[in-house]
């Protein structure tokens, strides 16, 4: 299942919404979490890595949804 999760993080079906996703709610949080650090400039080097990871975490959250939901789909119109 795992690998499976993996490969669905470059299947091209599910990469826009996950896009979409990253950029609002990573964009959010970014703002939430680093937009004072940035206008006073005092974004360090650990900041930035933090920032980065501000916008893959809701990218994977986006595709995990979407994974789930196609496969529970799938399960379930199989077995009808």
């Amino acid at each position: 299942m795992l690998r499976e999760y993996l490969l669905s993080l470059l299947a091209r079906q599910l990469m826009p919404t996950a896009f979409k996703v990253a950029l609002f709610i990573g964009s959010l949080l970014f703002t939430i979490n680093h937009g004072w650090a940035l206008l006073t400039g005092q974004m360090t080097s650990e900041r930035w890595i933090s920032g980065g990871l501000t916008y893959i975490v809701p990218y994977m959250v986006s595709i995990h949804g979407q994974y789930i939901g196609r496969k529970g789909w799938m399960r379930k119109n199989v077995q009808s």
